[in-house]
C-alpha cells in the first residue's frame, strides 16, 4: 500500500544538481487523498454489472418496474369482443418448458430497462410460433440493408451467429426498443441515461467502505523537523517509519490505535472528513437521480429526502401511471401486432386497468362518471372504458 513512498533510485552521476529551497514545513511524507475522475465504461454489459448487478438501486429500479409490468392482468380483444379463450393467450400462458407468461415478460421488461432493447424469438414452422423466447440484447447485431432498414438480426453465442431473416410479412424475432435521439437501429436504456449518477453512488460507496477498513481516518502527511528546520530522515529512519505505519495503523484492526511520533515528528491531516464531504447526502442525491431516470418514485425505494408525493398510496398510483402502464401497454401492443401477423387477425393485448389494485379508485370514479352521462350512447361509453362493442365471446 505504502510502495508509492518509496523513492526512485537515481544516478547521482548524470542527475543534475538538485535545487535546495527551504520550508517552513522541513521535510514532508505527502500521504495523498484524491485522484483524477474516472468513470466506467459505457457498453451495456458493463453498464449491467456495475448499475444493476453492483448497484442496489439501479437493482431494485428494474425489478420493481418489471415485476409489476409482468404482473399486470392482460387482456386480449379486437374491435368486437374480449377473448376469454385464443391462441395467442395460451401461447403467452405457457411460452417455453421453462418459462411461464410473468417470467418471460419480465425478462423482456428488464432487458429493455437494462440495454433499451428487447427481443422475443418465435419458433415454429409456420403460422403461429409454438415457443416464445427472450435473446439477451448484448448478444444482438441487427444488419442493415442497402436503404438502411434492417434485412437481419445476427445473434451470436460462444463464438457462432445465427442469423434472423426480416422478412415482409412474418419475422421470428420480434424488436421493441426505446427512443434514442441518435441511433436508428437500437434504444436508449435509463440505465445510459443514469450512467454518471451510479458511478457517484458506486465511488460513494467504496469510499464509505474505505472509511471503515482505514477506521475513517483521513489522508495527511508525516512532517519532519529537526533541530534547524531542515534536516532529513536518515535511510534507516525512513525504512522503519514506512514498516511501523504498515504494520501498526492500517486496517480496521488497528483502529483507534494512538500514533507515536517523536523525534521532530508531526502528523498533518491533509484529507477531507466525511462531514466535510458530506458524501452520505451526495450519495442520497445520486440514488434519488437513478430512481428519477427509471421513472421510479424515491419512496418506493425508501430513499429519504423525497417529498413530492404526500404519501406512498399516491406515489404507487403515479408509478403505475406515468411509468408501469406506458411501458407494458408499448410492450404488449408490439407483441400483439406480431403475432398478428402469423394468425392474419388484428387484435391487440393491453393491460386491465379494472383489475389493478393501485388504480382501483380512479376506475371505479370513472366508471361511476361515464355511466352517470346520460348523453352518451352504451356504445360510447363502452369506447370510452376500453371496451369492446360486444361483452365477452368466445373464438367462434
Amino acid at each position: 500500500m505504502f510502495e508509492f513512498l518509496n523513492r526512485p533510485k537515481i544516478d547521482t552521476a548524470d542527475a543534475a544538481p538538485a535545487e535546495g529551497k527551504a520550508s517552513a514545513t522541513g521535510h514532508a511524507i505527502a500521504w495523498p487523498g484524491a485522484g483524477r475522475v474516472a468513470w466506467s465504461p459505457r457498453d451495456v454489459v458493463s453498464l449491467t454489472r456495475t448499475g444493476f448487478i453492483g448497484n442496489p438501486v439501479g437493482f431494485r429500479a428494474v425489478k420493481i418496474i418489471a415485476e409489476a409490468a409482468a404482473a399486470l392482468p392482460v387482456v386480449l380483444q379486437d374491435q368486437e369482443r374480449r377473448y376469454e379463450t385464443h391462441p395467442i393467450q395460451a401461447l403467452l400462458a405457457r411460452p417455453n418448458a421453462a418459462q411461464g407468461r410473468a417470467e418471460i415478460l419480465e425478462a423482456l421488461y428488464g432487458q429493455l430497462l437494462l440495454t433499451g432493447n428487447g427481443y422475443l424469438e418465435g419458433v415454429g414452422d409456420e403460422g403461429l410460433p409454438v415457443e416464445l423466447h427472450v435473446l439477451r440484447s448484448d448478444r444482438m447485431n441487427i444488419v442493415p440493408g442497402a436503404d438502411g432498414w434492417p434485412v437481419a438480426y445476427e445473434y451470436g453465442v460462444n463464438g457462432r451467429k445465427h442469423r434472423f431473416a426480416v422478412a415482409p410479412n412474418e419475422t421470428m424475432v420480434c424488436h421493441v426498443k426505446s427512443f434514442h435521439p441518435q441511433d436508428d437501429h437500437y434504444g436508449f436504456s435509463p440505465m445510459q441515461a443514469s450512467a454518471s449518477s451510479i458511478d457517484v453512488h458506486n465511488s460513494a460507496s467504496r469510499w464509505s467502505k474505505a472509511l471503515l477498513d482505514n477506521a475513517a481516518r483521513p489522508s495527511g502527511a508525516i512532517v519532519y523537523r529537526g533541530a534547524d528546520g531542515q534536516s532529513q530522515l536518515s535511510t534507516d529512519q525512513y525504512d522503519r517509519l514506512l514498516s511501523e505505519m504498515e504494520t501498526q495503523h492500517q486496517g480496521a484492526r488497528e483502529a483507534g490505535r494512538p500514533m507515536l511520533l517523536g523525534g521532530g515528528l508531526d502528523w498533518k491531516p491533509m484529507g477531507f472528513s466525511p462531514s466535510d464531504m458530506e458524501f452520505q447526502k451526495t450519495k442520497e442525491a445520486a440514488a434519488r437521480e437513478i430512481a428519477v431516470a427509471f421513472g421510479v418514485p424515491p419512496m418506493l425505494l425508501g430513499l429519504p429526502g423525497d417529498a413530492t408525493y404526500a404519501n406512498y398510496q399516491e406515489a404507487n398510483r403515479a408509478f403505475y401511471r406515468l411509468t408501469v402502464l406506458p411501458l407494458a401497454s408499448r410492450i404488449l401492443g408490439s407483441i400483439s401486432d406480431w403475432l398478428s401477423d402469423f394468425t392474419g387477425e388484428h387484435i391487440s393485448l393491453r393491460p386491465d386497468l379494472d383489475q389493478i389494485p393501485a388504480l382501483a379508485t380512479e376506475r371505479e370514479a370513472q366508471w361511476r362518471r361515464i355511466s352517470d352521462a346520460a348523453f352518451l350512447s352504451d356504445a360510447e361509453k363502452r369506447n370510452l372504458l376500453g371496451l369492446p362493442v360486444i361483452e365477452v365471446g368466445d373464438v367462434a
